[in-house]
């Protein structure tokens, strides 16, 4: 099998300790960590943006996230594995363009996801910018049952195309909207400006996805919103940074007063796990330049993590039959 990811570069060679593993054919692991840190640039200046650093800035940083993962996180109620020896958590490195190849990383990204889930593991994935979601999301077309995207944002990622590219960081949630495994799409945070115009926004009502803006949130809580989300379902979340309030996760391109709060974005983590099963998770759109003195953007991601796996563990999600 092709070799489809590659190790990090330098300082910590994983995020949060976890197992080193880059071979991905016949993979067995519960909770997987793939670094996805480049999209579908727009132009020659973007095609390494500062967004591309942010994986390797959150494996640099483990130590800031969780101190020692044997000890006691009131986040999860427990230590980062629940305790659990049984449990294999691994990092798969970062999937890289291949210069004679260009957009291949696209389809290596997708082929990577397919051996995380065929080997029974949980992906997060470390972006990049927001392009990176929709390689990530194809990968799903062979689960049994179709999935709800639940989308964390300030803005609402529906442009066809920007300079022809369609599949870059304004797009993903278009793209989304047209794959046959993606069911409801949710998305919650939204405020200000992007990228979208008013045709965009129509045809996000067209298709039905769910929009609710952060002022609807803060009026209504995020259990409300939790219970729009139908039971039982497949769940694929992402997370960009700028949909978390500026307070907490400055460090982006476009921050925007009033997002959703650690708080509110711990309910919803925890909250889908709860609900059904959360079956990937991605965070984009960090600019780790931006992130200056106490890296707390890139420690709030790196604490949504932590939720997750403490939480998915705690639901029983990987108790060996």
């Amino acid at each position: 099998m092709e070799q489809l990811t590659v190790p990090p570069h330098s300082h910590h060679k994983t995020l949060l300790y976890s197992e080193l593993v880059t071979e991905l054919e016949n993979l067995r692991a519960d909770i997987a960590i793939l670094g996805m840190p480049f999209g579908a640039a727009y132009g020659p200046r973007s095609f390494t943006n500062d967004q591309t650093r942010t994986p390797q800035v959150l494996r640099d940083i483990s130590d800031r996230i969780v101190r020692h993962p044997d000890h006691y996180d009131f986040d999860i109620d427990g230590p980062l594995l629940q305790g659990r020896k049984d449990i294999r958590f691994v990092d798969c490195g970062d999937v890289l363009p291949d210069l004679s190849r260009p957009g291949d990383h696209y389809r290596r990204a997708t082929l990577a996801v397919r051996q995380i889930l065929k080997g029974g593991g949980l992906p997060i994935v470390l972006g990049g910018d927001h392009g990176i979601t929709t390689p990530i999301l194809r990968a799903y077309d062979e689960l049994a049952a179709p999935v709800t995207l639940v989308h964390v944002d300030a803005h609402l990622d529906w442009r066809e195309e920007v300079n022809g590219v369609r599949e870059g960081l304004s797009s993903p949630i278009r793209r989304a909207s047209e794959m046959e495994h993606v069911d409801q799409i949710f998305q919650i945070g939204l405020r200000a400006q992007g990228s979208a115009r008013p045709a965009d926004y129509e045809a996000a009502k067209a298709y039905g996805a769910h929009v609710v803006s952060a002022y609807e949130l803060h009026e209504t809580g995020m259990q409300a919103i939790l219970d729009r989300i139908p039971d039982g379902g497949n769940y694929y979340l992402s997370i960009d940074a700028d949909g978390i309030d500026p307070s907490i996760m400055p460090a982006v391109d476009g921050p925007a007063p009033g997002g959703v709060t650690y708080v509110q974005a711990r309910q919803l983590i925890q909250g889908l796990v709860k609900k059904g099963r959360v079956v990937g998770m991605d965070i984009v759109e960090i600019q780790p330049s931006k992130d200056t003195g106490s890296k707390l953007t890139c420690v709030t991601a790196g604490r949504f993590i932590v939720n997750l796996i403490g939480a998915s563990i705690r639901a029983g999600y990987f108790d060996k039959r």
